[in-house]
């Protein structure tokens, strides 16, 4: 008798052990995704040579599009260049060119940015042109789709100009589907 209640003494140790190893993880990996923001993630700029730097952003809300030139969706274009002048004190727009999508962005990124320039008069930043899914997507894009990297949610990207509205520390505050206008009140609420 004694020594079966020392062996479940031990087998009792060797579970609490292990659920605390568990747990230990489970918090690990939470912690990893409180203590990562949008401001560790510093991507090539459309224009070659240059970057951004999204700590350069600090306290203000960014709006980070996922883009296409030739997509029934790039007219946002207009409204996301409204949005970023009429905002630009709490706002900053960043276009992410991506061919993921009926490969509707098949230009260069001098092209896209001469198209974007022209048939828009985009002044907001570009990024070089990513993958925003698959095997090959861009690290900002696995922070902003998974919820262990961005600590709020997952969200898959179906199509071109999904929208993720960070807020002013850095944080994901929500992602919105390609027929979410930029200038909508889901949106634009946050802004004011």
């Amino acid at each position: 008798m004694k020594k079966m209640f020392i062996v479940m003494l031990s087998f009792a140790a060797f579970f609490n052990s292990c659920a605390q190893k568990k747990t230990g993880s489970t918090t690990e990996k939470s912690k990893k995704a409180m203590t990562k923001s949008i401001y560790d993630f510093k991507v090539p700029a459309l224009e070659e040579g240059k970057e951004i730097n999204f700590a350069d952003y600090k306290g203000k809300k960014i709006l980070i599009v996922n883009t296409a030139s030739e997509c029934g969706f790039t007219p946002q274009y207009a409204d996301l260049e409204k949005l970023s002048k009429e905002y630009k004190d709490k706002l900053v727009v960043v276009g992410f060119p991506a061919n993921n999508f009926g490969g509707q962005e098949p230009g260069s990124n001098a092209e896209i940015g001469a198209f974007c320039q022209k048939n828009y008069g985009v002044t907001f930043p570009l990024a070089s042109k990513v993958s925003v899914k698959g095997d090959d997507t861009a690290p900002i894009f696995k922070y902003l789709t998974e919820k262990s990297e961005n600590g709020v949610k997952n969200t898959t990207i179906l199509w071109n100009f999904t929208k993720f509205l960070i807020d002013e520390n850095g944080k994901l505050i929500d992602s919105y589907v390609s027929t979410t206008k930029p200038t909508s009140d889901s949106i634009t609420k946050h802004l004011k």
